[in-house]
C-alpha cells in the first residue's frame, strides 16, 4: 500500500532549478536511500514531504494513515530538561494518562466520587495504556538512548549541556521513538560511532515501517535500504535494491547508452557517405536514393539517447616529496587523561612505511586525542613515541579549525605556500572545483564540503609522507568520498586514519587498530576481515579459550550451561507474565462482581491489587527483554 506519492515535482529558487520532474512512490516498509551530491536537492525534497516548502509544480499526495517524522521536528535546543526527560516527552500522552489511573486509584481509595464511574473510567485508561505500550516505554527509552551511545550517567544530565552531536543524537532518538510510521532520515550516522551506527542498522531493519533516508554512508545505506533514488542533473532515477546493486545498475545503463549510441551514429556516418557519394553524380535517380536513406538517418536519430557528460568532480592525488624510512613512528607505553579521567594507557604500536592504518574504537576512546599527541598539540602523560627518519607529518582536523574563517579561498592556501604563484594556486583551487570567483569566497561562508576540500588541497600540497587523519570523509558527499579513495590509494607515503566510515576503511585499509581505555590490539586487512574474525564478542572468546586449564570441551559446556540457564530465565519470565495477565484478568472480573459493586473499601483494595500486578508485569516485561538480548546475543 503507498503511504506517500509524488508526480511530476518541480522546484524552483528564483532562476535556480532545483530538480523537475520528479515521480516516485514510497510503499509500506520500503527502506529508500536517497543519494546524490551535496546541493542536489535531497533535503529540499524532505521539506516538501514535510509541508516547509511547496513545491513550484506537480503533486505530492500523502496517505491517510501516514505520518511523518522528521529529525528537525523533534531538534533538542535550549531545552532545561534532563536528557531522559527530554527523550520522555515523545510518551507524553502515556505519561498524563499513567498519571491519569493513578489520580483515579486514589479517588477510589478515597471514595472520592461515583465509585462505579471511577473504576470503569480507570479500566478505559488502562487498557489504553497497555495497547499503546505503556508497559514498555521506559525500557524502549532506556535501550534507545544506550544503544545510541550515551551513557547510564549522561540521562540526568541537562540537554543545555550537550554538545552539538549529542544534540543531535537526541534528536533522533525522538525521532525512532516519535511513533511515525514514515521516517525522514537526514544523515542520521553523523556523531555516531560505528557500534551506534550498528545498533541503528538493527533498529532500521526491525522498524515496521518506510523510512526514506539521506546518508553518504555507503557501508550503512547497503545494510538497511532496499530501494535507491538518486537526484542528479535536477532528476530523480528510481531503482530496486540497494546503493551498490544501483550503481551495479547504472554503470550497465551508461554503457548500455554509450555502446548504443556509438553503434547508431557509426551506421549514420555509413549512410551520409552514401549520400555524399549519390550527391556526387548528380542523377535524378540518385535523388531518389539520397531521400531515402536520409530517412533511414531521421529513423536511426529519432529518440536516439546520447550519453550525458561526466559531472565534474575532484580528481586529485597526494605525492610524498620524499621517501621516510622504514619505520615511521614507534608507540611505547602512551597513556592520557583529562580531569582524573583515564583515556586510554599502555598504548603499543609500530607503524611502517606504506602502511594504510585505522585506528577504531568507541566515541570517546581518545582516538583524535592519540592523533593530536602525534602532531605536539597535546602532551601524553606517560610513555614516548618517536618518529623515523624523514618522516614529514601532514594532519586533517575534523573541526577544520586550522582554516582562518576570515580569509577568502585563495588566502587561505596561498598564505600557506608563498612560493607558488597565484597562477598556480588557482590551477590547484580549479581542481578541488573553486572557479572563477569561487576563491575570493571567504572562507567562513563555505558549507562543510567546502571547507573540507580547502583542507585537503592544503594537505595535497604540503608534499607529507605520513598522513594523519580525522575523520576526512565527514563534510564529504559521495562522489567526493570516492576522489579521496582513489588519491589515497595511490599515495605513496603512510597513513594513520581516524573513522567511522566503514565503506571507506574497507577499501583503503592494511591494518586496523582498536583501541579501548587499556592500549591497541593490532589487526591485519580490512574491515569486513575485522569484522569477520576479531569483533568484540571474539576477543573475549579467544581470550577464555587462551586462559590456563580450561579446554575446548569445557568452554563448549559452559556457553550450553549458560544459554540453558538464560532460556531457562526466559521460560520463567514469560510464564511469570502470562500468570499476572491471568491475575489481572480474574482481578478486573472481581470489580464487575456484584457482591463488589456496591462494596468500596473491597473495590479499593482490588484496584490496589491491580496496580501492584500491572507494575509487576512492567518489571517481568522489561526483564524479559533484557534476558531476550542475552540468548539472542549468545546464540548467533
Amino acid at each position: 500500500m503507498s503511504v506517500l506519492s509524488a508526480r511530476d515535482l518541480n522546484m524552483e529558487f528564483g532562476q535556480d532549478i532545483v530538480f523537475q520532474n520528479v515521480t516516485f512512490d514510497v510503499y509500506d516498509n520500503d527502506k529508500i536511500g536517497l543519494i546524490g551530491v551535496n546541493g542536489a536537492g535531497k533535503t529540499t525534497l524532505f521539506k516538501i514531504i514535510t509541508k516547509e516548502y511547496e513545491p513550484t509544480g506537480g503533486e505530492l499526495t500523502i496517505g491517510k494513515n501516514t505520518v511523518v517524522g522528521y529529525m528537525e521536528q523533534h531538534a533538542c535546543r535550549n531545552s532545561v530538561r534532563t536528557v531522559y526527560d527530554e527523550l520522555s516527552t515523545v510518551f507524553a500522552h502515556l505519561i498524563k494518562l499513567e498519571k491519569n489511573i493513578d489520580a483515579t486509584i486514589k479517588s477510589i481509595e478515597n471514595k472520592d466520587g461515583d465509585i462505579n464511574t471511577l473504576i470503569n473510567r480507570q479500566l478505559k485508561m488502562q487498557e489504553e495504556f497497555q495497547s499503546k505500550g505503556g508497559l514498555t516505554y521506559k525500557s524502549r527509552i532506556r535501550s534507545t538512548l544506550i544503544g545510541l551511545g550515551f551513557k547510564e550517567s549522561d540521562f540526568n544530565m541537562p540537554v543545555s549541556l550537550l554538545s552539538g552531536g549529542q544534540k543531535s543524537k537526541l534528536s533522533l532518538a525522538k525521532l525512532l521513538l516519535s511513533g511515525a510510521n514514515l521516517l525522514l532520515l537526514d544523515e542520521p550516522t553523523n556523531h555516531l560511532d560505528i557500534k551506534s551506527v550498528e545498533w541503528l542498522e538493527n533498529w532500521i531493519t526491525n522498524f515496521n515501517g518506510s523510512i526514506i533516508v539521506i546518508s553518504h554512508d555507503r557501508y550503512f545505506l547497503d545494510k538497511v535500504t532496499d530501494k535507491t533514488m538518486e537526484l542528479e542533473r535536477n532528476r530523480l532515477t528510481v531503482t530496486k535494491g540497494n546503493y551498490t546493486r544501483f550503481m551495479e545498475l547504472k554503470a550497465e545503463r551508461k554503457m548500455n547508452v554509450e555502446r548504443t549510441y556509438e553503434q547508431t551514429m557509426k551506421e549514420v556516418h555509413r549512410i551520409e557517405g552514401i549520400i555524399a557519394q549519390q550527391k556526387h553524380f548528380g542523377k535524378e535517380r540518385n535523388y531518389v536514393t539520397i531521400t531515402s536513406k536520409q530517412k533511414s538517418i531521421d529513423r536511426l536519430l529519432d529518440g536516439l539517447e546520447e550519453p550525458e557528460k561526466e559531472l565534474e568532480s575532484l580528481k586529485f592525488r597526494f605525492t610524498a616529496d620524499e621517501v621516510s624510512g622504514n619505520e615511521v613512528v614507534t608507540v611505547k607505553d602512551l597513556s592520557k587523561s583529562f580531569e582524573n579521567k583515564k583515556l586510554f594507557s599502555g598504548v603499543d604500536f609500530l607503524i611502517k612505511r606504506n602502511d594504510r592504518v585505522f585506528l577504531l574504537g568507541d566515541n570517546g576512546c581518545g582516538k583524535t586525542t592519540m592523533l593530536k599527541i602525534l602532531t605536539g598539540q597535546y602532551a601524553a602523560d606517560g610513555g614516548e613515541f618517536k618518529f623515523g627518519a624523514n618522516v614529514k607529518v601532514g594532519y586533517f582536523d575534523q573541526t577544520l579549525s586550522q582554516l582562518d574563517e576570515s580569509k577568502t579561498v585563495l588566502d587561505e592556501v596561498w598564505d600557506s605556500y608563498l612560493k607558488m604563484t597565484e597562477s598556480s594556486v588557482r590551477k590547484a583551487l580549479g581542481v578541488f572545483l573553486f572557479k572563477g570567483d569561487d576563491v575570493f569566497k571567504k572562507i567562513s561562508d563555505l558549507s562543510g564540503g567546502e571547507k573540507a576540500r580547502v583542507a585537503l588541497l592544503k594537505l595535497m600540497l604540503s608534499g607529507s609522507n605520513f598522513l594523519l587523519l580525522d575523520e576526512p570523509t565527514n563534510h564529504l558527499d559521495i562522489k567526493s568520498r570516492e576522489a579521496l579513495e582513489n588519491a589515497l590509494l595511490g599515495y605513496d607515503g603512510t597513513m594513520l586514519v581516524v573513522s567511522h566510515d566503514r565503506y571507506f576503511i574497507n577499501k583503503l585499509a592494511t591494518r586496523i587498530f582498536r583501541m579501548t581505555d587499556n592500549g591497541i590490539k593490532a589487526f591485519e586487512g580490512n574491515y569486513d576481515y575485522y569484522i569477520k574474525h576479531f569483533t568484540e564478542k571474539e576477543e573475549v572468546r579467544k581470550k577464555t579459550e587462551e586462559a590456563p586449564k580450561i579446554n575446548d570441551y569445557k568452554l563448549r559446556k559452559q556457553r550450553e550451561s549458560e544459554i540453558r540457564k538464560l532460556k531457562s530465565s526466559v521460560a520463567r519470565c514469560e510464564a511469570g507474565i502470562n500468570e499476572t495477565d491471568i491475575s489481572i484478568a480474574a482481578k478486573e472480573k472481581e470489580l464487575e462482581s456484584p457482591e463488589n459493586i456496591s462494596d468500596y473499601e473491597r473495590i479499593s483494595e482490588i484496584t490496589s491489587e491491580l496496580d501492584e500486578l500491572h507494575k509487576e508485569q512492567e518489571k517481568l516485561f522489561a526483564q524479559w527483554e533484557e534476558l531476550q538480548a542475552k540468548l539472542d546475543e549468545m546464540t548467533k
